[in-house]
């Protein structure tokens, strides 16, 4: 009990996070939404509630696991992720491990700090969920059983959260990696453990939940807060204000898996040489510095272990999407859009707020340069990274548009899915870029780029799925109208053909099988193609006039 009862981390970080405005508004919010989500499923009418169907009630349960367990995927990360590395960049992280704490209480004070609050909000919602209870088709222990999952998931994101915090020396790389490991695992908790309405279902979901997620789960909590414990022991990271030194070529002499050499292709699109001449006349010398110093200026560590995550993950994906199953192409695209959102932001949610917190946001806006370069630079190298990394998990897509009949005689196919993974690359790198003029630290800029590309992206295909179940009702223009925004949707609707030779959905024609939006007549992704460039055009001009009123400010003072 003495890692709780006498624990200065904890008790700091406790007064901090619970006792802040924002912590009580954002538990109003949420709890609201669910209220909103409840009383709009509620059936209407005297007597409505002995008339519904268990069916309908274990559906709205399911929104509400469901739900909370991608707000635990989501929220734990945004949480834990910066408990360590946040020390580092406040300076302060030689003087905690200076201190007579031992590893392990500084692990659990991080640890329990940052999921006290995420377990309050998850608890909050109880007295919500008893209200699908009163529907009736629901047992109270398949309440209790999906509540100690949501505890038992809440603790294991978070340990690998604060794991990646302790190896890294940025907010933004132990975000991405935490992000990168934690959706797997919850995308096959999800599924494992997903409410069914058949028996056999039922059986299996009781025995993943009860016999093999907690043995796994305390598996996991061992390695993980061993590997800590020992990094924080014996730091490497010491001396340097918490941030380890790095010379990039010995840093090559010891990788595993990839390495990456800038001097070959792919390597040189996202990661140039160094200059070793003088930069020729018209260059801009923030775009240059982007691309050649800043994307390594913390090593090679995260940039490896993101390509080569990513790829291990898009095999079976691979395999299963495109090989063996043409006609779900959209959802292997699906995982490439997932990929850019977690990694897009990264290199554009810090390229205005990193030159403050270096100290160099004056000395950049004094120069010759003007606003609009500046801006320019920094969307210009931010895109460029983002789009060559996503684009690295094409070529799964185009070796199968070669190889399976199937596809081989679809290629605007192919275009249309390309495309829309080329407009989210811009959409998000705007957002981010947004967002760090609109802030002041890296962290906040990160995790609001990430709630603006939710709200686009994820945002519309849930309200959708909400109402398709509140009214029973299909409207499917309605729908298709509400998920412009979303890439998604649109790499859904690009038509692929089926195993009847078809298109997915449909056997007819294209048109039955792609929905259109009302009044324009187009399909989904045809409208995204539309919209995604014009609001990354918004985004830019509104980053571009951000930013100059802080130029113009700059240029008065001096």
């Amino acid at each position: 009990m003495f890692l709780f009862r006498e624990n200065p981390v904890l008790s700091r970080e406790l007064l901090v996070n619970l006792r802040s405005s924002r912590s009580f508004w954002l538990q109003l919010v949420y709890v609201s939404l669910l209220g909103l989500v409840v009383y709009f499923s509620w059936p209407a009418g005297d007597g409505a509630v002995r008339r519904v169907d268990p069916a309908r009630a274990q559906q709205l349960f399911r929104i509400f696991f469901v739900g909370q367990f991608c707000l635990v995927a989501l929220m734990a990360p945004t949480f834990a992720a910066g408990g360590i590395t946040g020390e580092k960049e406040r300076k302060t992280y030689e003087m905690l491990l200076a201190s007579p704490l031992q590893p392990m209480t500084i692990l659990f004070g991080k640890l329990f700090s940052s999921l006290t609050y995420l377990v309050l909000l998850i608890i909050s919602s109880a007295p919500l969920v008893i209200l699908c209870f009163l529907l009736g088709g629901i047992l109270l222990s398949e309440i209790i059983r999906s509540y100690l999952l949501l505890i038992l998931a809440a603790g294991t994101f978070g340990l690998v959260s604060v794991a990646c915090s302790a190896f890294f020396g940025r907010t933004s790389s132990a975000l991405l990696v935490s992000y990168i490991l934690i959706l797997p695992m919850a995308f096959v908790c999800v599924y494992l453990t997903g409410t069914s309405a058949n028996v056999e279902g039922q059986v299996l979901r009781d025995f993943v939940t009860i016999a093999i997620l907690p043995p796994w789960c305390l598996a996991i909590w061992t390695v993980v807060v061993v590997l800590i414990n020992r990094r924080l022991l014996y730091p490497p990271d010491v001396g340097s204000e918490g941030k380890e030194v790095v010379d990039e070529e010995e840093e090559m002499k010891y990788a595993v898996g990839v390495v990456i050499d800038r001097d070959l292709f792919p390597d040189k699109l996202f990661a140039p040489a160094k200059r070793t001449d003088l930069m020729p006349d018209g260059t801009n010398p923030v775009l240059d510095k982007e691309l050649r110093s800043e994307i390594f200026s913390q090593g090679t560590l995260m940039l490896r272990l993101v390509i080569q995550l990513s790829m291990f993950l898009s095999i079976p994906l691979m395999a299963v999407a495109l090989f063996w199953q043409p006609a779900y192409a959209g959802y292997y695209v699906s995982y490439v859009l997932v990929f850019n959102l977690l990694v897009g932001p990264v290199f554009s949610a810090g390229s205005i707020t990193q030159e403050r917190e270096r100290k160099t946001l004056g000395l950049l806006l004094t120069t010759l340069l003007t606003p609009g370069r500046i801006v320019w630079a920094k969307l210009v190298a931010a895109l460029r990274v983002s789009t060559v990394l996503t684009l690295l998990l094409t070529e799964q897509l185009l070796l199968a548009y070669m190889l399976v009949p199937d596809l081989r005689d679809r290629f605007l196919g192919l275009i249309g899915f390309l495309a829309v993974i080329v407009a989210t690359c811009l959409i998000t790198t705007s957002v981010g870029l947004l967002c760090s003029s609109l802030t002041r630290r890296t962290p906040a800029a990160l995790v609001l780029t990430y709630l603006v590309l939710l709200i686009l992206f994820v945002g519309p295909v849930g309200l959708g799925q909400f109402l398709t179940l509140a009214t029973s009702e299909g409207n499917e223009r309605g729908l298709a109208a509400l998920t412009v925004t979303s890439p998604f949707s649109a790499a859904l609707s690009v038509p692929v053909p089926n195993a009847q030779g078809g298109f997915f959905g449909a056997s007819d024609s294209k048109a039955a099988a792609t929905p259109l939006v009302p009044f324009v007549n187009v399909p989904v992704w045809a409208a995204y193609l539309f919209v995604a460039p014009t609001l990354s055009a918004i985004f830019v001009i509104t980053t571009y006039f951000v930013f100059r009123l802080r130029w113009w400010k700059a240029g008065n003072a001096t």
